[in-house]
């Protein structure tokens, strides 16, 4: 059995909960582990006890290089950086992109992009985002919506959710297992996040605080 977990996000409560919850002693991380939380470098050091395989995500990649990131999150890129310290640092910006495993690609946001998502509900670009796509299964993230859905060509796909910072109302921590038959399971974990809003004001500020109190990514503060 695999566990899936994508998008934390610098949340270790949220992370937390879902290893108690979690059965499984192997996990797949695909990426983005700590900007936007309270606690970056424990998160991080927290998933160094996993054994577990590691991807990198947009935001891992913007901690070295930010010439896509939007204007509004380099305060909180510059205060990751610094909690992280630069072993950190160079370390998830240097991940892998993708990787394979019987029939499955894991990726970030879409086959060779950490930036391109598939949309929340079945559309033509879940055709044309797994062009040439060979495996039978893309387990992916970066949208924080939790889904599993199967193209007009066959293949699998499946968004685990976010740990970190849900993004479809639900501010339960999201998660997956992928068990040993090939079934995979979505699951989800309550939390107390409501402590921690304030602690994002105060140490990533917007837009990270207000998407974190209202599960949303288009959250105002």
């Amino acid at each position: 059995m695999l566990a899936l977990l994508y998008d934390i996000h610098g949340n270790l409560a949220a992370l937390d909960a879902v290893l108690e919850d979690c059965p499984a002693e192997r996990f797949l991380l695909g990426g983005d582990y700590a900007l936007g939380g309270p606690w970056p470098a424990d998160t991080i050091d927290r998933l160094d006890e996993l054994d577990a395989e590691w991807i990198r995500g947009n935001t891992d990649r913007w901690l070295v290089d930010d010439s896509d990131a939007p204007k509004p999150v380099a305060a909180a890129l510059a205060a990751c950086r610094e909690l992280l310290g630069d072993s950190r640092v160079e370390r998830l910006a240097g991940l892998q992109e993708e990787t394979t495993r019987d029939g499955t690609l894991f990726c970030h946001a879409s086959p060779g992009s950490d930036m391109i998502g598939f949309p929340d509900e079945a559309s033509e670009k879940d055709e044309e985002l797994t062009r040439g796509v060979e495996d039978k299964r893309v387990i992916f993230g970066h949208t924080h919506v939790q889904l599993e859905r199967t193209t007009p060509g066959g293949i699998e796909l499946v968004n685990p959710g976010s740990v970190g910072l849900p993004f479809d109302h639900d501010h339960r921590a999201a998660y997956a297992l992928l068990h040993d038959d090939g079934r995979v399971e979505l699951r989800r974990v309550e939390y107390d996040w409501r402590p921690l809003v304030p602690l994002v004001r105060e140490r990533m500020g917007e837009p990270f605080a207000s998407r974190l109190e209202q599960a949303r990514f288009d959250a105002t503060p």
